[in-house]
């Protein structure tokens, strides 16, 4: 056979192999976007649905996810009843396994406490608690305002940073009682805390005036902050300097009187003078 007659057929052949992969991935690839996806079933809430709440039938529904599910999705309704809500979940929004409690843990503030936490209550007012602007959630810093131990004296009042990045987990109001017995409403902070941090808390608010400061959600980091004096306030954050008194000057000792002794050396008499020990001649 001639050899240019065998070079034209197989650059023939492979063109047609070529022609033919890439008629194929394009017609395969059409195929795969006209071919329906499958839907799945999960469960989503029939409401607004508050922290805190148990999940009964008459706050679930079901809708189609259609693609891929999300991961945590919750399937069975009888896998969400009766569970407790850490955060809260919006109407029509798929409810995941992550955003409830565990089964049997029950409602309320208590199945939103991380295991190893505690739930630490204050009670602060609206200017305290940063004019109503403390919600769940947020991130605030605790000051403590008073007079250190030993020191009486309202100059003495400093103000430290008490915990920093402490979590924001329910604020409200309360009702308590004052002295008089008579009912009263008070705003009250949970803050999630250690156990440690709680007995902080708990004696800086019997003793002290506590000061939620906000902080950005995304700012965790921790700082040293030394604490402030009353008197720093009118020194410029400088130790207040108490003027030196200078010692009084000794009044400088007058010199001892000189004394004499007489020499008798027959009918010579002679006299001389001394300056006592001490002093100079």
């Amino acid at each position: 056979m001639n050899r240019r007659l065998l070079i034209i057929l197989l650059s023939a052949f492979a063109i047609a192999a070529i022609s033919t992969y890439v008629v194929w991935r394009m017609v395969g690839s059409r195929l795969n976007v006209a071919k329906p996806q499958t839907s799945t079933t999960i469960v989503a809430a029939a409401k607004d649905i508050k922290i805190g709440i148990i999940l009964a039938p008459a706050d679930l529904t079901s809708i189609q996810i259609v693609g891929s599910v999300p991961q945590g999705a919750i399937l069975d309704k009888k896998n969400a009843i009766g569970r407790g809500v850490i955060s809260n979940i919006y109407s029509g929004e798929a409810i995941l396994d992550n955003r409830l409690a565990p089964m049997g843990s029950g409602g309320g503030l208590a199945a939103t406490i991380k295991e190893g936490m505690r739930a630490c209550a204050i009670k602060v007012d609206e200017v305290v608690g940063v004019a109503g602007f403390v919600t769940p959630g947020m991130r605030v810093d605790v000051l403590v305002s008073g007079v250190p131990p030993g020191q009486g004296n309202t100059q003495d009042t400093q103000t430290k940073t008490l915990l920093q990045n402490i979590e924001v987990l329910s604020a409200g109001t309360d009702i308590q009682k004052d002295a008089e017995g008579k009912p009263q409403q008070v705003q009250v902070v949970n803050l999630l805390v250690t156990p440690e941090q709680a007995q902080i808390l708990a004696l800086a608010s019997n003793q002290m005036k506590i000061q939620l400061v906000l902080r950005n959600p995304l700012d965790t980091t921790t700082v040293t902050v030394p604490e402030t004096a009353m008197t720093n306030l009118f020194t410029g954050g400088k130790s207040p300097q108490h003027p030196t008194v200078a010692a009084p000057r000794k009044a400088k000792a007058a010199a001892p009187p000189p004394f004499t002794i007489t020499v008798q050396n027959g009918a010579t008499k002679t006299e001389e003078k001394f300056v006592s020990p001490g002093g100079q001649q």
